[in-house]
């Protein structure tokens, strides 16, 4: 097997066959069985295309993510990569499952030339995109996936973060970008802050819920794992095989900092103020994404009222699935792909239910969605590029 072939299997993108038949668009094949095309190891036409991306931050897990996604997207073309360490270096020479790709060298974001660019995501560390976005020009479109922008009160981001906020001004024009739940004010930003992927799994599955006044708001309590990719790509002695390998601990217990983003997304649903209790964990696995969320229902609503609330909120949503009664949702199903899985069951205690809600942490926990928030801002169809993720098995 080649270092390309092992690199993409390994990251969870090579082409497998999946068992589930939701994917539009595509042919049945071996009863029900759906292939999923894979179109990164075809070598990418050099042709004009009408949307010019700059990917800052491309030698990152969510850069490279963007970066795989594009070789699918008809419409929009990279004409710019930065990545300060890694300058001068093409994407394949850092991501070998890339190598097939056409694309320019990477570049130091001091040096990047941005007249040639439409739209840009911005994969930089948090804490580094305030004041680099403010100096971006006006014209471009924008998907910052760090959280430097997510939290609108700039108070709680200093007490979250650690640090001020250095484009305030900026913050009153920023849309957050859960696609499926804010659409509309997406379609007409400049700017969009891509959420946390413990908030997108977190808020898909209680937005509609809330709004629909079927659960208490106090109790909530998420039980949420995920991926060491979650973590970046920095060398950090915690992520070490040694450290990770064979076991799982928690992390972030009452201060992880996405509380305060979905308990800014709660809220925003129910026009009242909602306290959560979030602990995640970190699993020895690459990618994916599961958080399982207890809650209690509001008096006189069944099991049966959540499922067909989330059944009718997300029944023409291309990338949210409520599967079938009782089937569990598993990580390995999303694996690569821009779904988010969910599925309700009935507690032992009586009036209280279980959710539970899995995506891939790197696509629709960051890069496909960001993606996904692109092509609505750009008047595309939001599925477009991203139907055709390969899937694990």
């Amino acid at each position: 097997m080649s270092t390309a072939s092992f690199t993409s299997n390994f990251f969870g993108t090579g082409c497998f066959w999946k068992d589930e038949s939701r994917i539009s668009t595509v042919k049945k094949q071996n009863e029900g069985k759906v292939f999923v095309k894979c179109a990164v190891n075809t070598k990418t036409q050099k042709t004009e295309k009408a949307v010019r991306i700059g990917v800052l931050g491309a030698s990152g897990y969510t850069g490279s993510e963007i970066v795989r996604l594009l070789a699918n997207h008809p419409h929009f073309g990279i004409t710019l990569m930065t990545a300060d360490r890694k300058a001068g270096q093409s994407i394949g020479s850092v991501f070998p499952h890339l190598v097939t790709q056409d694309l320019p060298d990477m570049v130091a974001i001091k040096d990047a030339n941005f007249s040639d660019v439409d739209a840009v995501f911005c994969c930089l560390p948090h804490g580094t995109t305030q004041e680099i976005i403010k100096a971006l020009p006006r014209s471009l479109k924008i998907v910052d996936l760090s959280a430097d922008f997510r939290l609108r009160d700039i108070s709680e981001y200093e007490e979250w973060y650690g640090q001020a906020h250095r484009a305030p001004d900026l913050q009153k024009e920023v849309v957050y970008g859960l696609t499926e739940v804010l659409r509309e004010e997406i379609k007409s930003a400049r700017l969009v802050a891509n959420p946390g992927c413990y908030p997108t799994s977190i808020q898909l599955p209680l937005v509609p819920l809330i709004k629909a006044n079927l659960i208490e708001y106090r109790n909530i309590i998420i039980d949420a794992k995920s991926g060491v990719s979650g973590a970046g790509r920095g060398a950090k002695e915690a992520n070490l095989y040694t450290e990770i390998a064979e076991g799982i601990y928690s992390y972030g217990i009452t201060k992880h900092r996405h509380v305060p983003e979905i308990e800014q997304g709660l809220s925003d649903a129910a026009n009242s103020k909602i306290t959560v209790s979030f602990t995640p964990h970190l699993m020895p696995m690459i990618r994916g994404m599961q958080s399982t969320i207890y809650l209690e229902m509001a008096p006189g609503v069944t099991i049966e009222d959540l499922y067909q609330q989330l059944k009718i909120s997300y029944e023409d949503e291309e990338f949210v699935v409520l599967l079938e009664r009782g089937v569990v949702p598993r990580t390995h199903n999303v694996r690569g792909s821009n779904y988010c899985f969910i599925n309700v069951f009935p507690d032992r205690i009586p009036g209280r239910a279980i959710i539970t809600s899995v995506i891939d942490n790197l696509v629709k926990g960051a890069s496909g969605q960001a993606l996904q928030n692109l092509n609505v801002m750009m008047g595309y169809p939001e599925n477009t590029g991203l139907l055709y993720q390969p899937l694990f098995p």
